[in-house]
């Protein structure tokens, strides 16, 4: 049976820049660029998800009623399916900070071509794209 996993992510815009981060090379689709974000856990809600995850792995809090979910996408890879819930992040505290060791990049829309992503996230890139 395919694993399942349930993900947040937080598309992190910040002066018209988007925070970006490289996945381990020992992860599941490593070495590629992502959006920060992480598993749901059982009992917790998406934006629960999200804040805990940012803070954990970048050192920021976020305003949890400032978040906006832009989409829902289901992926099937080989190997796992991923549902990805992806939040708009623009209100948040903190200097983000690598906590986990990934490399961050701060980028602008029209860099984005320039960082390979996983499969998954070209609904979340084509969104970035087409906004003005």
């Amino acid at each position: 049976m395919t694993e399942e996993v349930n993900v947040v992510v937080g598309v992190i815009i910040r002066n018209d820049k988007i925070l970006i981060a490289k996945r381990n090379a020992k992860q599941h689709q490593g070495g590629l660029w992502e959006f920060p974000g992480g598993k749901v856990d059982a009992g917790e809600s998406e934006v629960e998800a999200l804040a805990r995850e940012l803070n954990e792995e970048l050192g920021i809090d976020i305003n949890p009623k400032a978040c906006q979910k832009r989409q829902q996408i289901h992926h099937q890879y080989p190997d796992k399916a991923v549902n990805l819930n992806i939040y708009w992040v623009s209100d948040f505290t903190g200097i983000e900070q690598a906590r986990e060791g990934q490399p961050l990049k701060w980028i602008t829309k029209s860099q984005l071509a320039d960082y390979p992503f996983p499969e998954a996230n070209q609904p979340i890139l084509d969104e970035l794209r087409s906004e003005h």
